[in-house]
């Protein structure tokens, strides 16, 4: 334990000297700022409308951005450490290597938790005190349920990040497959649901449809923050599926921290078969 704690605080200290803390802090609290005011400036209105539109875009533009920062805080984790000769370095001292993985991911998901609650909690703060007449007990149920998914959302593609940092032989290669990584589960993923929703018109059997949803971190970051919020009925497209899951918000939950574990579990046998 001991090992695990001295390396989360050397990458604790190596984020904050590369300033990663400060820049993913900095671009958080922007982005929900600038969502909170003029999000709705494309419908013509400037300033804030409400609470559950602020959290449906935030969550919408998280989906894209936090998976991406996880991938380029982590994916030369163990990679990056080899090419800098470090690795077998580290591992010559009283460390093994699952000790090594899982000191990583507690400094590199502390620094991002850290920034998803700096950022993010900054907005809520400046909203809390310059919007007049706001439902603060709504305004703080419904963007600490948005930060602790968004930090949970950050550690999956973390632990992913491990994945293939321990499977690459080059920088360059692992922050090429990052880069599918993220594009499959941000982007391409739902195109493929949506063809599988059109295709399911008269042809497929609609009723698993929704379970596929599960598959898949970023759309049940989604749901977690879009239900029970308003003009959530009026979802379409891959989104309005997720109102057919008979499951709970526990469920979604329990789905999110199934795939951190299944990831971490992924890392630590790639690092065990990894040669050094």
């Amino acid at each position: 334990m001991r090992a695990v704690l001295s390396i989360a605080r050397k990458e604790l200290q190596d984020g904050l000297r590369n300033r990663w803390l400060l820049a993913i802090s900095l671009l958080f609290v922007v982005l929900a700022t600038g969502i909170a005011w003029f999000g709705a400036a494309a419908a013509g209105q400037v300033g804030f409308s409400s609470i559950s539109s602020t959290i449906a875009s935030l969550a919408s533009l998280a989906t894209i951005i936090v998976p991406l920062i996880a991938l380029l805080l982590a994916y030369d984790a163990v990679v990056g450490e080899d090419e800098g000769g470090t690795l077998l370095l580290l591992l010559s001292y009283p460390l093994g290597r699952v000790d090594l993985l899982l000191g990583k991911f507690v400094g590199q998901g502390l620094i991002l938790a850290l920034a998803t609650l700096i950022g993010f909690g900054g907005a809520a703060l400046a909203m809390a005190v310059l919007i007049p007449g706001l439902d603060l007990p709504a305004l703080f149920s419904a963007f600490g349920r948005f930060i602790l998914s968004a930090i949970l959302l950050g550690w999956v593609f973390i632990a992913m990040a491990y994945v293939l940092s321990c499977r690459a032989r080059e920088k360059s290669s692992a922050a090429g497959m990052a880069l599918g990584l993220w594009f499959f589960f941000v982007l391409l993923f739902d195109l493929a649901l949506l063809a599988l929703l059109v295709l399911s018109k008269g042809q497929l059997n609609p009723q698993w449809l929704p379970w596929l949803l599960l598959l898949n971190p970023a759309d049940i970051f989604r749901q977690l923050n879009l239900q029970g919020l308003d003009g959530a009925s009026q979802l379409v497209g891959v989104m309005a599926l997720g109102q057919d899951l008979p499951g709970s918000a526990a469920m979604l939950w329990s789905a999110m921290l199934g795939w951190m574990l299944l990831c971490l579990l992924l890392a630590r046998r790639s690092i065990l078969r990894r040669p050094v």
